[in-house]
């Protein structure tokens, strides 16, 4: 059963709660503290402070539904044959199912994803709301508040998926805001006889990038700076970063206007969730919450937004499968920056070491607490200013702190011919693109932006070859050796695009919104 502690002067038992906050598609590098110097997070800068940031932490899968399946199971995409945005395996079972036969009141507000038939999952109760503008309790709560012309509550897709676009609805009735607003009232009415797992989901920052007045002015075009966009760069990408270009509309030129346009309304959208993150924690603190409530703030995956002439995700350079990764533990200082590799599938393991509960045997992820253990270092200026570098590893600047701790953490996006796989250390990381057949190797001690691939040079041959072998002996020790021919990748067709450019186009309408109007119907 769950622990619970006793009471401390006024005030209710204190338990230990816990509040996972999920964002969908934010970039690692999108928090100031920990040094970008345009956007502005105030609240985020304040939880590393109060907390720790896990400085290497990477998604198992750089896409939304496998990533939040392996976070919720703590098993590897490879393990399930979750591997892309398909329907979940019904009979894997959840962290917050563990939490229900503990005890615990769980609660979901927001975005989830659950392609499944149960759409609790563990969870008590819920607020769904999804992407896309379908039927959900969003929705009604904007049909029953007067706004119910608003078709594409979360910005219009398809054509302007990635056109920033003033949001149709005022910042008080926005999905950020009412995502914090059914969780501090969830907060509000709970059962305060029991321990409390609330998840507390935003859909943004992903596309379209749509703020209500005055965010969509917070900032403007002009003062962002360019994507990255290295020499050479089209051989840094994938097969499938062609794919999503083509089907994202974005593979038909540039627009440095549009381009640096497009970065600002994805700022706005974080430092709105900022701004809304803010009451949340300020509830906590106001209500004593705080000192009994594990903290933990993540997000699926990241956003290429425009580096190498790419956009999305469903890739493993650092702009798509880098994620921030905060905690704030009631019983750990704060201030503190950790780079020993982390991941996902490490929530789950976290969450229950927290709660007091056993870990189930044979998940893929470690206690978070057990990696800050092994690899911790202060961070500099973590509350504010111009922030402490985001540590891009070198050979480690870790503490010893005794005992054996995991130094790779691993990936894989799709399977079989249509595969990618990713390893990656403190220093390097090593991709394979199977329908590419190509290797890619980064040294992130002497290239953290991610500029050049190593993976053959001949003075980097050891490198990539020992980088290589990790990834391919973990899959054998895992009985995953569908993709493999002995000790090497099982070699497939390559794959390419059809040439016409508006083949494969994406249309990601809700049904309400397509124009009905007799005499104006069109013909396709």
């Amino acid at each position: 059963m769950f622990r619970r502690r006793i009471k401390v002067g006024k005030g209710e038992s204190l338990m230990k709660n816990i509040l996972l906050v999920f964002t969908d598609q934010q970039r690692f590098d999108t928090i100031r503290a920990l040094g970008n110097p345009v956007i502005h997070t105030p609240v985020l800068d304040n939880m590393i402070s109060r907390g720790t940031a896990f400085t290497r932490a990477y998604t198992p899968c750089p896409v939304c539904v496998p990533a939040r399946f392996s976070m919720h199971t703590g098993l590897m995409p490879h393990r399930t044959e979750c591997t892309d945005n398909h329907r979940m395996p019904e009979n894997v079972q959840s962290f917050m199912q563990i939490l229900a036969a503990n005890g615990y009141q769980s609660h979901g507000v927001g975005k989830m994803h659950f392609v499944r038939e149960d759409q609790l999952w563990g969870y008590e109760s819920r607020d769904r709301s999804e992407e896309g503008g379908g039927e959900d309790d969003f929705k009604h709560y904007l049909g029953e508040n007067g706004f119910d012309h608003v078709y594409d509550p979360h910005g219009v897709r398809s054509e302007m998926y990635y056109i920033p676009q003033p949001s149709q609805l005022p910042a008080r009735m926005h999905h950020s805001t009412w995502v914090v607003d059914r969780s501090i009232e969830f907060l509000e009415h709970r059962d305060k006889s029991r321990p409390f797992f609330l998840m507390t989901s935003f859909i943004k920052p992903h596309p379209p990038f749509e703020n209500p007045t005055p965010w969509n002015k917070l900032y403007r075009g002009p003062e962002m700076p360019l994507p990255k966009k290295p020499e050479g760069y089209e051989n840094l990408i994938t097969y499938w970063n062609r794919y999503q270009n083509r089907y994202k509309y974005r593979d038909q030129g540039e627009d440095r206007n549009l381009v640096r346009n497009i970065k600002a309304a994805y700022y706005g959208c974080i430092s709105f969730i900022d701004h809304n993150l803010g009451r949340l924690l300020t509830h906590l603190d106001n209500t004593g919450l705080s000192k009994d409530t594990l903290i933990l703030y993540t997000a699926d995956h990241g956003e290429m937004l425009g580096d190498y002439a790419s956009y999305g995700k469903r890739n493993f350079l650092d702009s798509a499968a880098r994620i921030p990764l905060l905690m704030i533990h009631p019983d750990l200082p704060g201030g503190r920056l950790c780079d020993t590799p982390a991941s996902l599938v490490d929530v789950m393991p976290t969450i229950l070491e927290y709660a007091g509960i056993p870990v189930p045997k044979g998940l893929n992820g470690e206690s978070l607490m057990a990696l800050l253990a092994a690899g911790t270092r202060v961070a500099e200026a973590a509350a504010g200013g111009d922030g402490a570098a985001a540590g891009a590893g070198g050979d480690g600047a870790a503490a010893d702190a005794g005992g054996a701790v995991r130094d790779t953490v691993f990936g894989q996006f799709q399977s079989d011919g249509k595969a990618m796989f990713m390893a990656v250390d403190r220093r390097y990381k090593y991709i394979y693109s199977v329908p590419d057949d190509k290797e890619w190797l980064y040294d992130h001690a002497t290239d953290p932006l991610e500029t050049i691939n190593r993976a053959y040079n001949p003075a980097f041959k050891k490198q990539k070859d020992a980088m290589k072998k990790k990834l391919i002996t973990y899959f054998q020790a895992e009985g995953y050796t569908r993709v493999l021919d002995g000790d090497d990748f099982k070699k497939h067709p390559r794959l390419t695009l059809p040439e016409d450019p508006d083949a494969l186009l994406l249309f990601q309408d809700p049904p309400s919104s397509l124009p009905d109007i007799p005499g104006y119907k069109n013909g396709y």
